[in-house]
């Protein structure tokens, strides 16, 4: 099969992965909530820090809207409570509460599963192969991006 083929099988192999989803991690949450990664992810930031919604969305990389949309399921699980900043009340600040420390914890887990899976894959290349490897990888993200801003 031409190189060109496995890469598109390849990808569409991640894409079926991933679908639904924010981010690709090895392992399932067994939590017997049912979360959406990017819930499972909020999570996690907030085990870090209390936040807002524009940081969260900004951390995500995804809509305010659908910031908002994962938070209110969380609320409505007990997962996360609100207060208002203390300097300006107009501004909602979000943090976990201890039904939630676990999940915020396995998710962190799975990324570290996630990173060293990569990193024993990674180390089964020598350094000319690595270098190939995130060439094409560095190569292809640009191609995706300027396809992307030629499309708005």
């Amino acid at each position: 099969m031409d190189l060109e083929h496995q890469i598109d099988q390849f990808l569409g192999k991640i894409m079926q992965y991933a679908e639904n989803k924010h981010e690709i991690l090895l392992g399932a949450c067994e939590s017997h909530l049912k979360l959406t990664s990017t819930q499972e992810h909020i999570l996690m930031l907030l085990s870090n820090e209390v936040s807002t919604n524009a940081r969260i969305a900004e951390q995500l990389k995804i809509s305010p809207a659908a910031v908002t949309k994962a938070l209110k399921k969380l609320q409505e699980q007990e997962l996360i409570m609100s207060s208002r900043a203390s300097n300006d009340e107009r501004v909602v600040l979000w943090s976990l509460t201890e039904k939630a420390l676990p999940i915020a914890k396995e998710h962190a887990e799975h990324h570290k599963k996630t990173l060293a899976t990569y990193q024993k894959l990674g180390n089964k290349f020598n350094d000319d192969e690595q270098k190939a490897i995130i060439k094409f990888m560095k190569l292809l993200s640009e191609e995706l991006s300027s396809e992307k801003s030629e499309t708005k």
